[in-house]
């Protein structure tokens, strides 16, 4: 018998997972990455945390699996967040904190490259539209701003390249992130020459080299072996970003097939036949999967983190309540959303708390309710939040449809699988079957088991693995009433934020001034 190992680092959560050549899980294991906020609009994480993270893990899966089973694994596919910069020395040590993909310190970085690039040449370079949560713009901030730490750069890695780093020894990129990062020249498949030159960068010197997602960069070395219980010479593959690994974690198979992600981002995917363009606000990207040849990529900034936030800022009452009834906090909203109706009211919210990713690709967009009056209820603003969140998913999957994409039915996966309320909004919002998949199916450490066990042929067909790891645990149809009701509201979302969305800018440049006078 055969095993294969995968592990995410995540925003929030390290997972990994054992799984056997049959497809059976034999070993799990989680632990929380914490978030370091130095200032307003600064997000950024301790790599070394992220590697501790990861020894504890792969310590918990041997202890649980047995030095037996550990023996018998085949290989080892990590993945992680992305983007993130994590500068390195030439003894692969972090010289600072990564910066990741949630930071908004760069904008007017951002700016300036767009700006001497132009945005549709920038667009045809890296085959998407500009954002700030990549990373030219970082570069160019981190090269502006901490000169001394910049001069003894040897590479930028990201969270899965640093520890398979701290696993073989080996710089790597894979290329599923590098095309993420905006620093990668689609054409040809090259790190940018251009875009290094805007901003003073050789890219081809600080970022690792080039590998395919199931290229076997090294093997695990004696050393990594002694401290995280791995057994030496075990081979480690490039990996991939968390949204690749989760179209696997999903059992996306076929056109037709779409699916979310759902954690404290949403990672939502969309089969296609076509490519879309470049004025596409989603990107396009290949698929390895039969029948869908292309899927759109569309990571929605906050949907988890939108309901957090509101239990952390508005919840007091809600939270008391429901220690008092010996209930989850997420439980308890989840039956407090259904004491209204659905649209809650006329009350709108838009979830741009960290400005947004796809489709509006702007860091200045901010959250916001519409539609309060004296008559709103705790009720109200709890389902909104929901519905907020469920708006920006159907925004997305209107501009999919436009583009080509399409989907028949859609798979729920992470935390936010276990929101029933949230995923029945999600069913009518989109107007098509939700299909839950089981707690521990879909999570996105078994989506880099799927890979790398299909790397190395221990899935031959990937298909039929898929199908017997990752288990549909409910359907949920959608509402006619409430598909009636989100149809109505829904051109007033889009357009409410299209005639604000000029203004949001101008206003983000005002407050950031104003703020650096204090």
């Amino acid at each position: 018998m055969k095993y294969v190992l995968g592990m995410d680092c995540g925003t929030t959560n390290c997972k990994a997972v054992i799984i056997s050549e049959e497809g059976r899980t034999v070993a799990e294991a989680a632990c929380p990455n914490r978030f370091i906020r130095p200032e307003q609009g600064y997000h950024e994480q301790d790599a070394d945390e992220w590697w501790r993270n990861a020894v504890r893990l792969f310590r918990s899966l041997r202890e649980q699996a047995g030095s037996r089973i550990m023996e018998r694994v085949a290989g080892i596919c990590v993945s992680s967040h992305t983007v993130s910069m994590l500068p390195v020395d030439d003894r692969g040590r972090p010289l600072r904190n990564a910066i990741t993909y949630q930071d908004e310190r760069s904008y007017g970085e951002l700016r300036y490259i767009v700006d001497k690039i132009g945005r549709e040449r920038f667009a045809e370079i890296v085959g998407g539209q500009p954002s700030v949560a990549f990373l030219p713009n970082k570069l160019l901030w981190y090269k502006t701003h901490e000169p001394d730490l910049f001069s003894r750069t040897y590479r930028v890695m990201q969270a899965s390249s640093y520890i398979n780093l701290k696993l073989t020894g080996v710089y790597s990129s894979d290329i599923d992130q590098a095309s993420r990062t905006q620093c990668l020249d689609i054409g040809t498949g090259r790190w940018s020459e251009e875009i290094g030159q805007c901003i003073g960068v050789e890219l081809g010197e600080i970022l690792p080299p080039l590998y395919a997602v199931k290229d076997v960069i090294g093997t695990v070395t004696k050393e990594a072996a002694e401290e995280t219980g791995l057994k030496e010479g075990t081979p480690v593959i490039a990996g991939c970003s968390d949204a690749m690994a989760s179209v696997y974690a999903l059992g996306l198979s076929a056109f037709g097939d779409a699916g979310e992600s759902s954690g404290t981002t949403s990672l939502c995917f969309f089969g296609s036949k076509v490519k879309g363009g470049l004025e596409t606000p989603v990107v396009t990207r290949k698929c390895e999967i039969k029948d869908m040849p292309y899927i759109f990529d569309a990571p929605i900034q906050t949907s988890g983190a939108a309901i957090k936030w509101f239990i952390d800022k508005f919840a007091g009452e809600e939270r008391m309540q429901a220690g008092e009834e010996n209930m989850d906090i997420y439980a308890y909203l989840n039956r407090l959303a259904l004491e209204t109706v659905p649209g809650s009211h006329g009350l709108l919210f838009f979830p741009y708390l960290l400005g947004e990713r796809a489709p509006l690709w702007n860091a200045y967009a901010r959250g916001m309710f519409i539609g309060l009056g004296m008559d709103t209820s705790r009720a109200d603003l709890a389902r909104s939040v929901f519905e907020g969140t469920a708006f920006a998913l159907k925004h997305v999957y209107s501009v999919v449809r436009e583009a080509g994409g399409a989907a028949t039915s859609f798979r729920i996966c992470g935390g936010g699988a276990k929101s029933r309320t949230w995923c029945r909004i999600k069913a009518a919002m989109l107007d098509m079957p939700v299909y839950i998949l089981s707690e521990g199916a879909g999570d996105v450490p078994v989506g880099d088991a799927l890979i790398v066990g299909h790397g190395m042929n221990i899935f031959p067909d990937l298909k039929e693995a898929a199908e017997r790891i990752i288990k549909v645990q409910e359907i949920i149809e959608p509402d006619r009433e409430w598909v009636q009701v989100y149809d109505a509201l829904y051109p007033y979302y889009v357009e409410m934020y299209r005639r604000l969305d000029s203004c949001l800018e101008g206003y983000k440049n005002t407050v950031d001034t104003l703020k650096s006078g204090f």
